[in-house]
């Protein structure tokens, strides 16, 4: 079956649709957006909308799906044959990173969990399981070797996350606890340095405090 190729108008108003539509529902979360709502921010009226996503659970399992394969990018390329503190390093950075320049795909992810996950397709589940998989296995190798102290992978990989996406769910209270009005880049990679040290100091068996270069 051949796909017939986007034109650059409708290319550009589907991703004026998604933009609009990652904004709506991560301030409301799925029950509570509304095509209307989508519609006015992408300006334009809904039945234009609808000629690109039928209903708003087409687009919002749309927008979902783009928005877990954003989250779990950083976590693809983790290498169990690499250093700890190199890869959980440059995890922590690129999380954080990601909370800094895309705040409402964390807030919009969070939404969905708060909201029973009923929107998490098998498929969608089994890429979230497959890194999973991948973190635990490389914290196991280490642990094995003897680079880090043995603790249970799934929950620091829930710890990481939770801190990481903090700086994005949570961006009003950070604000207010830093003293703040806004975070900014260096803000960033400051608590992306302070959370390293404290990882570290936590798990890393050996070479802790040392001054080796690592992403954070």
């Amino acid at each position: 079956m051949t796909v017939k190729k986007k034109s650059r108008i409708q290319a550009r108003n589907e991703e004026i649709i998604l933009k609009a539509a990652r904004t709506v529902f991560s301030s409301h979360g799925y029950k509570a957006a509304t095509m209307e709502k989508i519609a006015e921010l992408s300006d334009m009226s809904q039945p234009n909308l609808h000629h690109y996503f039928k209903t708003k659970a087409d687009l919002y399992s749309h927008v979902l799906n783009q928005t877990i394969d954003t989250w779990i990018d950083p976590l693809s390329t983790f290498n169990k044959d690499g250093d700890p503190r190199e890869e959980i390093g440059r995890y922590i950075a690129a999380k954080l990173e990601l909370s800094r320049q895309s705040p409402e795909a964390s807030r919009m992810f969070t939404h969905e969990i708060l909201d029973g996950a009923t929107f998490l397709d098998p498929s969608l589940k089994g890429k979230i399981e497959s890194v999973v998989t991948r973190f635990s296995e490389a914290i196991t190798a280490w642990t094995l070797a003897g680079k880090i102290r043995e603790v249970d992978p799934r929950h620091l990989l829930l710890m990481l996350w939770a801190t990481t996406q903090h700086y994005a769910d949570f961006a009003t209270q950070v604000k207010m606890v830093m003293g703040v009005s806004r975070l900014t880049k260096a803000d960033f990679e400051a608590a992306s340095k302070s959370i390293c040290d404290i990882v570290f100091a936590g798990i890393l068996v050996t070479d802790i405090g040392s001054d080796r270069t690592t992403p954070c």
